[in-house]
């Protein structure tokens, strides 16, 4: 490969990294930690953590993402030894389903989950008709227990990111480990806590610390169950203050460290952890038959955790369809109404529209920023192609809030790229959020295309006469469409459902992506909520399409992208 166009690489990633996302995250340290003066201070810190309020915040946060972590932990680990170990009626129909929290932003599911538990909700009817609550009594189960619900929801929604790891670090394992360990006494469970989940258990943090960082920053599904006591929300008030506020820095500042640090443990601890394994074809192994009674108990367990992991799914669609829905088991009556006003709706046209434009544009800097990257750090052997690599994973780390906190810091009023302020016009900070926040997954989809090609293809071409960037574009692109593919469409489908930087960066209605019209339509009074669930839907569908098309063309490869 040219050197030069190594160094080029280098040179462009570098300079996009340090304007799109060491500034901001500078403007965050700097209006949190640099007094009026310009000296390093650590008084707003200590204010910060003096105050009882943010500091619940902090607390609730930091728990939150550790219950909703163990708790889709708890769910994936099982599904995932069940299915890489037994054969059982159904198993590829439910483990294509096993991706269908996946298909729906968690504050979207929220409000299928209002309508079911809320007060005058589905469930409360179901026990009202079968005796087990008084007529005129009512429990409204998440207004009473708001933290377990948000935990609830996220574990729900994210808990397929585990099991994709862990169904790709089970089907590593030598079946001849096992064996051995079963020739000499170790068995049952102790045999999967002494062999098992050690070998699996890099894959298990890595995938855990996706969902612990996703929900430690998460601020949709809070807004929706009005738990305002935690970091995320209490930054998105100060949001109104962030000119002459400085708590809200300090805040972020605090939430940026938690989640890094978080990073550098999994990548400490795990990143690098691997165990020689011979083939899986050197032993008999794979999945065996179970007798029939056992065999459908596996998918009768597989098939109940998918229904109430979808539970928050069946509930927007219901709510979709739904003229009138209120303190009865189903809906009073149904009407497609709902969609063609989610679609007519002011809102919901032009978000529609702005997120189209926005995903498109930004998985385009993806493909080709990310291609160049992979290619510099698996092709090259320039001095700084780590630290390449190490930038391009580091958007895994920071949390899109902070990320969309730091580009509304950087665009203020008197900063240097105050033209892109988001009050105006936020297009350009849309696409740059979307575009940094995805770019880890195409990075990782084409070093993987890469790896698995020869070098020694384009060193042939190379010979015969074709320049070095021609024999990538003719010769191994084409070889890696499958990666590429794979990687846009995850790209693109989280870009057009993404959550915090929407709610922050998109502030005048013209320019409100698809998230953001949903959330501001389930706030409004009246049919507010029916018409945010037919466009939920609409969402729902299009990311179900992509996620199957994902899991056709990667198969168990599918959970590499989604590791730190």
């Amino acid at each position: 490969m040219s050197h030069s166009f190594a160094r080029v690489v280098f040179v462009a990633t570098l300079a996009f990294f340090a304007a799109f996302f060491l500034w901001p995250i500078f403007q965050i340290l700097r209006g949190g930690f640099i007094d009026a003066d310009g000296r390093v201070t650590f008084a707003y810190l200590q204010a910060l953590l003096a105050d009882p309020t943010y500091l619940t915040g902090l607390r609730n946060s930091f728990l939150l993402a550790c219950a909703a972590t163990g708790l889709a932990l708890l769910i994936a680990l099982p599904l995932a030894v069940v299915s890489d170990r037994y054969l059982y009626p159904a198993k590829g129909l439910l483990a294509s389903l096993i991706l269908v929290p996946m298909i729906l932003p968690p504050f979207v599911g929220a409000i299928g989950i209002k309508q079911i538990f809320g007060q005058y909700g589905a469930f409360n009817a179901l026990l009202q008709h079968a005796g087990l609550l008084a007529p005129a009594a009512t429990i409204d189960w998440f207004a009473a227990h708001q933290f377990w619900g948000v935990a609830v929801v996220e574990a729900l929604s994210l808990y397929p990111i585990i099991y994709l790891n862990a169904v790709a670090a089970l089907a590593n394992i030598d079946p001849a480990m096992a064996e051995a360990a079963e020739n000499l006494g170790c068995t049952g469970l102790r045999r999967f806590w002494k062999i098992t989940l050690p070998l699996i258990r890099p894959g298990l943090f890595a995938g855990g610390t996706i969902v612990f960082i996703w929900t430690f920053t998460e601020l949709g599904t809070p807004l929706v169950f009005d738990y305002d006591r935690v970091t995320s929300v209490q930054i998105y008030h100060g949001l109104k203050d962030i000119g002459a506020n400085p708590f809200p820095f300090a805040l972020v500042a605090v939430m940026l460290l938690c989640s890094v640090s978080v990073y550098a443990v999994s990548k400490g601890l795990f990143g690098r952890s691997s165990y020689a394994m011979m083939a899986r074809a050197t032993s008999t192994g794979g999945a065996r038959p179970l007798p029939r009674a056992r065999a459908w108990l596996c998918t009768l367990f597989f098939a109940g955790v998918t229904f109430i992991a979808v539970l928050p799914h069946l509930g927007v669609i219901l709510v979709a369809f739904a003229g009138e829905w209120y303190a009865t088991v189903l809906p009073q009556y149904f009407t497609t109404e709902n969609f063609a006003l989610a679609l007519g709706h002011d809102l919901t046209v032009s978000s529609i529209a702005n997120s189209l434009r926005f995903a498109s544009v930004s998985t385009m800097v993806d493909l080709v920023l990310g291609v160049a990257i992979a290619y510099v750090v698996v092709r090259s052997r320039i001095t700084g192609r780590h630290v390449l690599d190490f930038l391009a994973m580091l958007p895994l780390a920071v949390p899109g809030l902070v990320l969309a906190f730091g580009y509304l810091a950087m665009a203020q009023e008197g900063k240097f790229f105050s033209f892109l302020n988001p009050t105006r016009d936020p297009t350009v900070l849309l696409i740059v959020a979307y575009s940094v926040r995805r770019l880890p997954y195409v990075v990782r989809a084409a070093a993987a295309g890469f790896q698995q090609t020869s070098e020694t293809l384009e060193e042939a071409a190379q010979n015969l006469g074709a320049p070095p960037l021609r024999a990538v574009i003719r010769i191994t692109l084409p070889l890696i469409t499958a990666n590429l593919i794979a990687g846009g469409l995850l790209a693109f489908a989280f870009a057009m459902l993404e959550v915090s930087d929407s709610l922050i960066l998109a502030q005048k209605q013209a320019f409100y992506p698809i998230t953001k019209a949903i959330m501001e339509l389930f706030q409004l009074l009246g049919d507010g909520k029916f018409i945010a669930s037919a466009l939920g839907v609409w969402a729902m569908a299009f990311l179900g399409v992509t996620i199957a098309g994902l899991s056709v063309i990667m198969g168990k490869r599918l959970g590499a992208i989604f590791r730190v």
